[in-house]
């Protein structure tokens, strides 16, 4: 018999009697993988991708309505679609991303008080952002045209917009709640709280395009209403539930007094988010600009979407790398975090490759969903081998990215992203889209260069920085809050 291995590899097997055969079977594996920390990852990114997914597939369900009343309201809503992304989503996303480094290294230094005031803090910068965003959607006919977008796939995406303004703020509010609640571990009460609204929303949105006068409007329309219905029910559960009376004791005044610490996070926090997400819908506006725009925005489009939900994935594990790494670098431990980083990325590889194999069994069921057309589903059929080399891709990055926001270092990130993607991706992507024959397929070419740039420099960061918490106010959570 042997004795029982210690799960975190410090210690290695050790044979008391004839133990060679199992220490065959299991040593290799504890070799590749540490077990405990695995599972505790696997069991914190799980719920995470499923959240993630669910919240995602709100809007994009929405698109799919719109997209089955015929190539110019699919084209339209595709473009709406990642216009939104491009210009609001992405960026409420990338705010919330301050509170990765805050929340995550303040749980980590049991600073629990802190938590919910940095949550009030970043609600309120998504609040004044949302309003500037929502202005920009207002106008997003004149812009799309200014950009070369076709006329009428123009007017149909401004019309779509208009609709889905008022879940701009929901969307800003709900990713701050995730992430004040993922940097704690609690990720199980999402899945629920986000499946739900996903079921609603599907019947809302079959019965405000199909049974209302609003028709293409309603899906758009639908996507607002069950983006606020998330939040709300988000919302109720961290003011109810007594599983976080310590991280949160009620609003108070005292989160307008770290807008600004939160701010020099959020905003390259979020410029690092957009310049990735801007790099791939910059080819959504380049495909608008070649010959039979229709079916080429639809395929880029499709593509793209398809790109964000295998990143759904990632994205999981990318939280949990944040999580793990923030919180130890919180609580002074900063190998254990080295060694959170290396099993994000090897799970999340191992993730993508699975996703990989599904994609290239299931392509033209998954084009299916978005199109009846056989010409745009055969055309996604070509494109697939590519979508699968920058989804692996993509899946290095992405865990080095949330390490990236776990460690503070969102500054450097956003140097890297402008480098890789407007230095490198998008110039090979146009010169090889517009310049050979290539047309699609060689814009996503030039997006594999970027992807692969930014995965190669991002690790060469992490490698050679040093690995440090931040300067944390540990006074503040002995204060008593100001509460409203």
């Amino acid at each position: 018999m042997l004795e029982k291995a210690n799960l975190d590899g410090a210690t290695p097997l050790i044979e008391v009697d004839d133990g060679e055969e199992e220490e065959r079977k299991g040593g290799w594996w504890e070799k590749v993988l540490d077990v405990e920390e695995a599972k505790r990852q696997v069991l914190f990114s799980l719920p995470m991708i499923l959240t993630n997914l669910f919240y995602y597939l709100i809007t994009l369900v929405s698109v799919m309505f719109a997209g089955h009343l015929g190539e110019l309201e699919l084209a339209g809503a595709t473009l709406a679609n990642s216009w939104a992304t491009v210009t609001g989503f992405a960026f409420m996303v990338g705010l919330s991303g301050a509170l990765e480094t805050l929340c995550g290294q303040g749980f980590g230094a049991k600073l629990y008080r802190m938590l919910g005031i940095y949550l009030q803090a970043s609600c309120i910068i998504s609040f004044l952002f949302s309003i500037i965003v929502s202005i920009i959607w207002f106008y997003t006919e004149p812009i799309l045209i200014f950009l070369h977008q076709d006329t009428e796939i123009a007017k149909t995406a401004a019309l779509y917009m208009k609709f889905l303004i008022p879940g701009l703020f929901a969307y800003g509010f709900l990713q701050n709640i995730l992430r004040f609640l993922q940097t704690q571990s609690i990720v199980m009460p999402a899945v629920g709280f986000s499946l739900l609204p996903l079921v609603i929303h599907i019947g809302i949105a079959y019965a405000l395009v199909h049974w209302t006068s609003l028709g293409f409007k309603g899906a758009s329309l639908a996507a607002s209403i069950s983006l606020w219905l998330s939040f709300l029910i988000l919302s109720m559960y961290v003011i109810c539930t007594n599983t976080l009376k310590h991280t949160w004791e009620g609003f108070s005044f005292d989160s307008f007094y770290y807008i600004f610490t939160n701010l020099k996070l959020a905003l390259p926090s979020a410029t690092m988010v957009c310049l990735e997400y801007w790099a791939f819908e910059i080819l959504v506006f380049l495909a608008g600009l070649m010959q039979n725009s229709e079916t080429t925005t639809s395929l880029i489009a499709m593509c793209v979407n398809t790109e964000t939900i295998a990143y759904m994935i990632t994205y999981g594990l990318s939280a949990a790398a944040s999580t793990r790494v923030s919180n130890e670098l919180g609580a002074g431990n900063p190998n254990q975090a080295k060694s959170a980083m290396a099993m994000s990325l090897k799970l999340s590889v191992l993730l993508a490759l699975t996703v990989v194999l599904a994609l290239g069994f299931g392509h033209n069921i998954w084009a299916g969903f978005f199109s009846d057309s056989p010409a745009i589903i055969h055309e996604f059929a070509s494109m697939t081998p590519l979508l699968a080399i920058s989804i692996i891709v993509d899946s290095v990055q992405g865990v080095l990215s949330g390490v990236a926001r776990g460690c503070g270092w969102q500054h450097l990130a956003v140097y890297v992203n402008l480098a890789t993607f407007y230095c490198i991706g998008v110039p090979i992507a146009a010169f090889l889209g517009f310049k050979s024959k290539l047309q699609a397929k060689g814009l996503w070419v030039g997006l594999i260069c970027g992807l692969s740039c930014q995965a190669a420099t991002l690790l060469l960061v992490t490698l050679r920085s040093k690995w440090t918490k931040l300067d944390l106010p540990e006074n503040s959570n002995k204060e008593n809050p100001v509460s409203v």
